[in-house]
């Protein structure tokens, strides 16, 4: 991303994000978490994090991820901080 590109900009509505096969999301009973696991480690998340990348798994566009994430918590104008997040996560190898 340039210094005048927006998270709109990385990620079309079109896109389909969905977890690396590297990893793996479950919840951590011990940790009281979502985490992602690989081979080397595990990635404790917060419960937005969480709420994301379950909801990325392939099947849904960006904005009907984000439609769903708003209906369920009953909010909106969240789709730039998503548009945000699954951007740092594809960086980070998380998404495809």
């Amino acid at each position: 991303m340039n210094a005048q590109s927006s998270p709109e900009d990385a990620l079309p509505a079109l896109t389909r994000p969905t977890l690396s096969k590297r990893f793996r999301l479950q919840w951590e009973p011990a940790q009281n978490a979502h985490v992602l696991l690989y081979p080397e480690g595990m990635v404790q998340l917060n419960p937005s994090a969480a709420q994301i990348l379950l909801r990325c798994d392939g099947t849904r566009e960006m904005n009907a991820l984000i439609a769903d994430l708003e209906r369920a918590f009953d909010t909106a104008g969240i789709g730039p901080e998503v548009r945000a997040f699954v951007s740092h996560a594809q960086e980070r190898g998380w998404l495809e």
